[in-house]
């Protein structure tokens, strides 16, 4: 049993068109469609914003100072 999680846009004659996986082998099968009755954009609205995330920075310094990070150092100059 697979399960396909999608958005579909229901056209006023109700038909929508489904695009499957390619391993799902020709033939009849049963399927289950279960429809929320809100609409997204009802969601979307009634949502309230939040605000975004903030991550101060914390200084680690160096590693060591041998070390450095430049791209001449890590690649070569082939």
């Amino acid at each position: 049993m697979k399960s396909i999680e999608t958005i579909a846009t229901v056209p006023k004659d109700g038909k929508i068109t489904a695009q499957l996986p390619l391993d799902i082998p020709e033939g009849e099968h049963q399927l289950v469609i279960v429809i929320d009755e809100k609409l997204l954009t009802e969601e979307t609205e009634n949502k309230e914003k939040k605000a975004p995330l903030k991550f101060s920075a914390y200084p680690v310094g160096l590693v060591s100072e041998s070390l450095t990070f430049r791209r001449e150092d890590l690649y070569a100059n082939d």
